[in-house]
């Protein structure tokens, strides 16, 4: 049962390194500075990086360690979650994507 476990999860940190490196390329394409790093070629963890206006900016980190979504204004930290909830607010993120006119809001 834990190895089970254990590949589901490798699968879905595995997903979401690509959407963000996905998520990256179209926000760079709309006109919004981001960034996609990551460490390996098996896709095992990543970086992405975006800024949404001046001094705002959404940093969210992916591995088998865990998940992490940071926002900061102003160089100061507003907002840190982690695991569902960090997933939850990029998908927030992500409708800015989907939806042009999408406003983000915490």
């Amino acid at each position: 049962m834990f190895l089970r476990l254990a590949q589901q999860h490798q699968q879905f940190v595995q997903n979401l390194v690509i959407s963000l490196q996905a998520l990256s390329i179209i926000l760079e394409k709309r006109g919004y500075h981001a960034s996609f790093y990551t460490g390996s070629s098996q896709m095992k963890s990543a970086s992405f990086m975006v800024s949404l206006e001046e001094k705002h900016l959404i940093r969210f980190l992916v591995s088998d360690y865990g998940i992490t979504w940071m926002e900061m204004r102003n160089d100061r930290e507003l907002m840190k979650l982690e695991g569902a909830e960090a997933v939850k607010q990029l998908e927030k993120l992500a409708d800015i994507v989907k939806y042009p006119n999408f406003i983000l809001t915490n």
